[in-house]
């Protein structure tokens, strides 16, 4: 029996669940690309994965279609692995608990996969039907979008032969987006030298929760908070009042996702507990004040800790806590050019410590090159000032608007035919393939879309199950008008 079984379109949301059972974290795909290997055998259509478990399936084109030019249907095979901190589940090896509220598709406790799933499930269900009309179609399916675009780096684009791009990975129905951020990965290293705990200190385990969480780009301008940014704040208002030296620090999980939840093990004289406790106090009603609109659950919270025996020294603390507080957060610029898109921002996704560093993890976006770079040079010297180790992975370029599109105006088109409206035509604050993808092929007539989808990189991520419906519709006559 599959759970959503008995969701329209039926093939579209039967692979959806078959591959939510395969866990495909990013970098453990191989197990997702042999599952779509296999499904081309079955069906004797042309497949071709490389080492980098980017997979490529072809299907010829229909009678009349085939002078038609090539179309790649392409979205990413990895998601995001968040989940709260009350779920137990191992994404490298459980399947994601999928169940139905209403009209949406959601998963008990952790992220969906929706983002980029929903395009792999709909590019498979069009692959096994044989009822449509289409063009030559190549579906490209990448891997390690969500850590770096690194499948897409290594995509072979000698064995496409597509001119049209179809990017099923937005996630707002009735938008085709046609420009996005370029990126790239941030990291701030910060060694740790230990001194011994005080004889007459406690430990204190501060914890920041219930936040919401969100997307690095498409969420960056909602006003959401920081759990690292929080705690930042927490500790220098500590460190400003009385004597206070970090034991631990864990925030966030993945650079590109706005953290929910931050905890920090402290070490404080036991003379100035009450000062300390009334600090926590303080911080709490700001906090909930502060964000008492868009973070209606947020929770600054501690209990005391086990007594250890080492802990940060005051240099090595100090210097924690002004890292936190400058590197750049949250939205830097917005576009002069579209009104409402953020142009340049920066997210402090992941905080943690691995072998005696305490490792500083940023998404950094921008549509704007240099704006980009201004960000990577404020980051340097920040790492600078605090004699800390400053490195990048992961730059992929912006997908910059084009003036003339042959697919947009077939999308315009169909949408208008179909629902008697107007779709709006985007750009997005996020890291779309698109950009990797058309500095391969720069030949590409490329378009972004997709069913509505919310609370991407989140365990609060959801999708619509009527819109999805429409959108595999709106898929099949947009294929049907690029003869």
């Amino acid at each position: 029996m599959y759970i959503l079984e008995n969701l329209e379109p039926k093939k579209v949301f039967k692979f959806f669940e078959e591959i939510s059972l395969i866990p495909r974290g990013s970098g453990n795909e191989r197990a997702i690309a042999d599952y779509l290997v296999e499904f081309a055998t079955q069906r004797n259509l042309w497949v071709n994965k490389d080492n980098n478990n980017n997979v490529i399936i072809k299907k010829p084109a229909t009678k009349g279609y085939e002078n038609s030019k090539t179309v790649i249907l392409q979205g990413h095979t990895d998601m995001v692995t968040e989940k709260n901190s009350d779920t137990i589940h191992d994404f490298k090896k459980d399947p994601i608990q999928l169940y139905i509220d209403g009209d949406f598709v959601k998963a008990r406790g952790t992220t969906l996969g929706a983002d980029n799933g929903i395009a792999v499930a709909m590019a498979l269900a069009f692959l096994d039907s044989n009822e449509y009309k289409h063009p030559n179609i190549e579906a490209l399916f990448t891997s390690e979008e969500e850590t770096g675009m690194f499948g897409a780096l290594a995509v072979n684009e000698q064995l496409l032969n597509g001119k049209i791009l179809l990017n099923i990975d937005s996630e707002e129905e009735g938008i085709f987006l046609a420009s996005c951020a370029g990126g790239i990965r941030q990291c701030i290293e910060l060694p740790i030298n230990y001194v011994d705990v005080k004889k007459d200190s406690i430990s204190y385990e501060i914890m920041i929760k219930g936040l919401c969480g969100g997307h690095s780009g498409q969420d960056i301008d909602k006003e959401l908070a920081n759990s690292n940014v929080l705690m930042g704040r927490v500790l220098s208002e500590i460190d400003d009042i009385i004597d206070v030296n970090i034991i631990s620090i864990e925030g966030g999980a993945k650079d590109n996702a706005i953290p929910r939840e931050c905890t920090c093990k402290i070490s404080i004289e036991e003379k100035d507990e009450d000062k300390f406790l009334s600090i926590i106090n303080e911080c709490s009603n700001v906090f909930k004040n502060e964000f008492r609109v868009n973070e209606p659950n947020l929770e600054l919270c501690v209990e005391k800790s086990s007594i250890v025996q080492k802990c940060f020294d005051t240099d090595t603390t100090k210097k924690v806590i002004a890292t936190i507080l400058l590197i750049p957060n949250g939205v830097k610029a917005m576009s002069l050019d579209i009104k409402g898109l953020v142009e340049t921002s920066n997210n402090l996704g992941v905080i943690k410590i691995k072998d005696d560093v305490v490792k500083f993890n940023c998404a950094t976006r921008s549509s704007v090159l240099t704006r980009k770079k201004m960000l990577i040079s404020e980051m340097k010297i920040l790492a600078n000032l605090v004699k800390a180790k400053h490195s990048v992975s992961g730059d992929y370029p912006a997908w910059e608007y084009k003036e003339e599109s042959f697919v947009r105006d077939v999308f315009v088109k169909t949408y208008k035919d179909m629902y008697g409206k107007t779709p709006k035509v985007d750009a997005i604050h996020a890291g779309l393939e698109c950009g990797l993808l058309i500095e391969k092929m720069p030949y590409l007539d490329m378009i972004s879309f997709g069913p509505n989808i919310s609370g991407a990189h989140t365990p609060e991520e959801k999708l619509s199950i009527s819109s999805t419906k429409r959108v595999w519709e709106f898929l099949l006559n947009v294929l049907e008008n690029l003869k």
